[in-house]
């Protein structure tokens, strides 16, 4: 009687799907890991700022006046604009905008 071990054989296929078997548990796991001061930062932080809700006919300088009627209207409308990361003036009705506390 004769003992003939069969050798494995793997393809290309079969490699990429071996491959991408062992790198998915890597990448998820380091996505996980890689985002820990998205989640310290929404906790526990005191918060800096007002929320103001836009309603028709507001715009930046009403706002602005509004919420700071001793500063520059241009220098809290610039506040305004970088807090929220907006690029231009344009608000609208129900949107709701951080407001730097004074």
């Amino acid at each position: 009687m004769t003992t003939h071990t069969a050798s494995l054989r793997i393809t290309r296929r079969g490699r990429i799907v071996l491959a991408t078997l062992i790198a998915l548990p890597v990448l998820v796991v380091s996505l996980f890991l890689a985002t820990p001061g998205a989640l310290a930062e929404s906790s526990g932080s005191a918060d800096t700022h007002d929320y103001v809700t836009v309603l028709a006919g507001d715009t930046l300088w009403t706002i602005a006046e509004s919420v700071a009627p001793e500063s520059d209207p241009r220098d809290v409308i610039h506040e305004i604009m970088t807090l929220n990361q907006l690029s231009t003036a344009a608000l609208t009705p129900g949107q709701e905008i951080a407001i730097p506390r004074s």
